[in-house]
């Protein structure tokens, strides 16, 4: 099967995005003649080898550590000075290799390095392809808050090849599963009726439409969290042993339970919430044993997404919007009956 090619369009600054088998092999094309130098961002977990693909390069690996601590300002920090090292110029490039938080991390450090040099993403993962690795957004973590602290900045180009999810574990699959149901919500598509390869270029080119028109999440593209103010809280309060798509599967069931609260949608599309995310997905809706509520509005509050008080993207009769002002007495009662199911 030959390969997809989805454009995400910013004028100048537009990049095409590949998705196919066996791309890895020609991922010299994508990379600027001038770059004589290319860093390499990766982890040791992950068993992806592009150095043979990198001509006459000179390359050199960067490993960051496993786990969410390492995606902290220490680790950019500690890349950029490793950059200054190899001798990274404005015209050379950052390659980042591995899943989101690679490609989060990475691309964070590609933005502050000489205030800016290129970086191409080779997601790793489902999430990483049909999500994290798409759209500029990079970022870290405070002990406030999930990605409290980043800048957009959009790749040269991003590298999908499906070999590698031959040896995805399963959980991770899940994970991309999570933020492959937020596009199902967002369009009605079955995208699990599609060949692996198409499942993925519908979920990018859903996302390169949206960040086509709102780069910046200054409008539209804010609906791309849907089920995320809860995930992200979750996720800290459980000191992330609970992984981002876990998180936002059980963020969309709740966004739906708050939006009917609210009078947005009545009780069949919550029902249908809970059918594509359970039955039609496989996951998990349920809150994690232990969690607090209070604790967890708390968290919400200091989203970064938040507008005016508690804001959440939910569900509608007009699709999804953004909701700001929920008053968190609603939204404690809401998640506390959540929690009872």
């Amino acid at each position: 099967m030959m390969a997809r090619i989805v454009t995400v369009d910013l004028g100048e600054r537009s990049y095409e995005v590949h998705i196919g088998h066996g791309l890895i092999e020609s991922l010299d094309a994508v990379i600027p003649a001038a770059a004589s130098r290319v860093a390499v961002v990766t982890q040791e977990a992950i068993p992806v080898d592009v150095v043979g693909a990198l001509g006459d390069r000179s390359v050199a690996r960067f490993m960051i550590g496993p786990d969410e601590q390492a995606k902290s300002l220490s680790t950019v920090e500690e890349l950029c000075r490793g950059f200054v090292e190899f001798g990274i110029t404005r015209r050379d490039l950052v390659l980042a290799v591995g899943g989101g938080m690679v490609t989060d991390v990475a691309g964070f450090a590609a933005a502050c390095f000489h205030r800016g040099v290129d970086v191409v993403h080779v997601p790793t993962t489902l999430l990483g392809m049909v999500d994290a690795a798409i759209g500029g957004k990079t970022g870290v973590n405070l002990a406030e808050g999930k990605n409290l602290v980043g800048a957009f900045w959009q790749p040269r180009a991003v590298v999908c090849d499906l070999d590698v999810l031959e040896s995805l574990p399963e959980r991770e699959r899940r994970c991309g599963l999570g933020e492959m149901a937020k596009y199902h919500f967002m369009t009605g598509q079955d995208l699990l009726a599609l060949p692996m390869v198409d499942r993925i270029a519908e979920c990018v080119q859903i996302k390169a439409e949206i960040v086509a028109a709102d780069e910046r999440e200054g409008g539209r593209r804010a609906v791309l969290n849907y089920g995320h103010t809860l995930a992200h809280a979750l996720e800290i309060e459980t000191d992330h042993r609970l992984a981002h798509g876990e998180a936002v599967a059980i963020g969309l069931l709740f966004a739906a339970e708050l939006a009917a609260e609210l009078g947005r949608i009545g009780p069949e599309r919550v029902d249908e919430h809970h059918r594509v995310v359970i039955d039609e997905y496989g996951l998990s809706g349920d809150l994690p044993t232990g969690v607090d509520p209070i604790t967890l509005v708390e968290l919400m509050a200091r989203d970064k997404k938040a507008l005016s008080g508690l804001t959440f993207v939910l569900d509608g009769n007009d699709g999804l919007e953004v909701v700001p002002g929920v008053e968190r007495g609603v939204v404690t009662s809401v998640l506390e009956r959540f929690g009872r199911r």
